[in-house]
This record gives structure tokens, sequence and C-alpha cells, in this order.
């Protein structure tokens, strides 16, 4: 490609939230002085300053560099300019991608100056140490992560409240901890949500009865005390989602429980949700709007579905929300078939009901096998293990009452080891935590 001569100059400035520790030294102002100065001393024309303030380098997922990288590839700018390769990317493989092979196929020329890089001159040892260096700005990327998500984790064990805000029916508190303080009406909403779905009604049942009383959702409510428009896309209803997020979340309980999430990696910032074993616990942190009773008994409620499905004509199946897949565990569903028998002129309709695998219904074979099952073979089998039973009684009452016994009893003693082991662990990592 034909040698530049007349350079027209993208200046490139950023600043992330962990730069922002080292100072005057790496502040935006502080580079656009710098490289202003500079471009106008080569007699160079600038024709715009690109400014990312507040984004990592370990992303090209920024909005001024990618208006800096369109306008190069468009012939806005044929000269990009930076403070140092770092202000660039701290991804090294990005980084050199660009340099090596996309701006040479625009003819752009690249300028790193006070690393004294500049693509005009490959013959110098700055450009052949680029790749060390690029190299050593991704490993500072990586070393900083990692020490800022010791720190947090340090802050999250000392019992200190990371939030923006806090969840509905708490503010945050103005103490050094920042810990939850109660937040009347919507505490009472929060406590009404807990009863109703402990008596067993559902969330979406709950949701429609919040929205027929007409009471504001979460974030409606927390903009509304705030005097603003609330600026998220949101339908202003309460939904079924929501309360189960809601009646599932433990600082209801008046414990703080952080880290419940983290990121794939420095360089990719997707959250992803972590196993509860790795959650930071710290109990007992402020007031709770909810009993421990009342928690438990919405976790019960959770994992039964006792009340059964209604079909469209409002039937309810006798066994239906009792039944589990033997293999996988999921809930049975149940299915019918529309019949037709009898004869042309007498034809005589009726419904055929039936449960299978929730969890084959939905996916098939590659989740788990059918295990269709005619409700009324069904039905019949409870009908002869109750009939069962009770000729058992009949015969010998003493006998069957001390058989229930010591199948309770047996019962009652697996329950008490599971409890045993849960609460030595919970005071293993509450030991573990409050280490100083």
């Amino acid at each position: 490609m034909p040698k530049q001569t007349n350079y027209n100059a993208g200046i490139y400035v950023r600043l992330s939230k962990d730069d922002e520790r080292a100072g005057e030294s790496l502040s935006i102002e502080n580079q656009k002085l710098i490289l202003t100065k500079y471009v106008r001393e080569q007699g160079w024309n600038i024709i715009d300053i690109y400014v990312d303030d507040g984004y990592s380098g370990t992303s090209f997922d920024r909005p001024a560099v990618q208006r800096l990288l369109e306008d190069a590839k468009t012939g806005k700018i044929n000269l990009i300019i930076v403070k140092d390769l770092s202000r660039f990317g701290r991804n090294y493989i990005q980084v050199g991608q660009y340099i090596d092979y996309i701006f040479p196929t625009y003819n752009i020329r690249f300028i790193a100056l006070n690393d004294n890089v500049d693509t005009a001159n490959k013959d110098t040892t700055a450009m052949d140490m680029m790749p060390i260096m690029n190299v050593f700005n991704e490993w500072h990327a990586a070393n900083t992560s990692k020490k800022i998500k010791a720190v947090i984790e340090a802050n999250c064990k000392a019992g200190k409240y990371r939030t923006t805000f806090a969840p509905y029916g708490y503010v945050k508190g103005d103490d050094e901890n920042h810990l939850p303080v109660v937040d009347e009406p919507a505490a009472s909403v929060v406590r009404r949500i807990f009863e109703m779905r402990s008596q067993g009604i559902s969330p979406r049942h709950i949701a429609d009865k919040l929205n027929e009383e007409g009471v504001p959702t979460a974030s409606d409510y927390l903009y509304a005390k705030m005097g603003k428009p609330n600026p998220r896309r949101t339908s202003h209803l309460w939904s079924a989602e929501r309360i189960r997020a809601l009646i599932n979340n433990p600082t209801y309980l008046g414990h703080l429980v952080q880290m419940r999430t983290t990121t794939v990696s420095y360089k990719n910032h997707k959250h992803v949700k972590k196993d509860p074993s790795e959650w930071v616990i710290v109990e007992n942190t402020h007031e709770p709007l909810v009993s421990q009773e009342i928690w438990d008994k919405c976790r019960e409620v959770e994992a039964s579905v006792s009340q059964g499905k209604k079909t469209k004509s409002g039937f309810i199946a006798p066994l239906s929300g009792l039944m589990f897949c033997i293999d996988c565990g999921e809930k049975m569903r149940l299915g019918w078939n529309n019949t037709t028998n009898g004869s042309k002129k007498k034809p005589r309709k009726y419904v055929r009901h039936n449960f299978n695998c929730g969890r084959y219904n939905r996916h098939g074979k590659i989740a788990c096998n059918s295990h269709y099952i005619k409700m009324k073979d069904m039905n019949a089998i409870v009908l002869t293990d109750i009939r069962a039973m009770a000729a058992l009684v009949v015969e010998d009452e003493e006998a069957a009452r001390q058989k229930f016994l010591s199948h309770k009893e047996k019962q009652n003693a697996h329950q008490t080891e599971l409890e045993k082991k849960r609460l030595h662990e919970g005071r293993y990592r509450l030991a573990v935590y409050c280490q100083p």
C-alpha cells in the first residue's frame, strides 16, 4: 500500500474503574493533553477524540472504540494514537489481531506513544517487544481482577452489604455496613406475599391479586420513592416470576446471602449463577420480614403441588400433583385422549385420562423414558393398596399400629440425620466466614 503522508488522527483515551486508583497519570484529561500536544507538534489533523470512561480493556465491546474502528474502516481517519498499548486494550489476542492484521489491511497507522510503538517503523525494539507487552497487559488485568474479587469476598464475609438497591421491603442503611433496614409499606406487602404462598396460593394468583388491588411493582415503587419515572422496560404488573424470585430470597430471613453470581472470566463479563455451596452467608445481620416457620412452609409448598392441576373443564384428577417419575423424579403430567365409541347412529364420546413423566412429555427420550399409565389403572392400584392396609388393620389392629410406628420412627431418624448434617455444615461455614 502507498505510504501515508497526510494523517487524519483519531485520538483514543480510556480509563477503567480500576485504573482510577492509579491517580492523575492515567486520567482522561491527562491522556488527552499528552496526545493532542503530540499530534499538533507533528502537524497532523485531529479528526476526533474517542473517550471510553469507566470501561475495562479486557473487552472491545466499548462504544467509543467501536466508533473509532468504524471510522478507521470507512477512511475517516488513517491514524490511531493512544497513550500506551493498555489504553487500547488488555486482551492480547484481539490487540495483536487489530495491530498486525486489520490495521495494515486498511492502511492505518497505529501509535502507542509511551510504549514507543509505531507501525510505520517496524524495525524497532519496541515493535519486537509489543507481543510481550500485550501479554503483560492482559496478565495485569487478570491479576487485578483476582485481587478485586478477593477484596469483595472479604467484605462480604465481614457482613458488608454490597448492592445498589436493597430488596423490595428494605432500604440500604446508613451504617458502616449499609445493612438492610425495614421499609414500610413495602415490607407489609412482602409479609403478605409470604403468608399467601405458605397457604398454598400459587405465584400466579398472588400476582393477580396484587394487580387487582393496584399494588405497585417493586421497581415502580422504588422509582416512585425517588421521584422519578421507572426507566425500565416493564409491564408495570406483578408476575409469577417476580413472586417466585421474592419468596426465594433469603434476605427476608434476616441473613446476608451474597456472591450468588459471578462472571465467566475477567474477559467475559456475562453473569452466571454460582452453586449455593459457594455463596457467602452471614446470618442474623438485620431484621427479618418473615419467620423461619413461614419460610419453611413456603419451601414445602414449592416442593409440592398437592392441590392438583385443573383441566379446562375444571376436573382435578384424584392423584394429580402426588405422582412423581420413578427414574428422574419429575412430576407426572396429566394427559387425556378424546375417544369415540358405540355405533355411528349412537356414538359415545368420553375422555380417557392418563399420566406420564413430565420431562419425557416435554423433551422426549433424550430426557427420560415413557412411564405412561392410564388413570383408571393407577386408581385401581392405589385402591387395592388402601384395601390391603385396611384389611391388615381389621385382622390385627395392634400389629398394624406397630408396623406404622416402626415405619415412622425410621423416617424420623433419617430426617434427624439429615438435619444434623445440615446443622454441622451451617456451623462450619459460619465458623469459616467469621474468621478474622
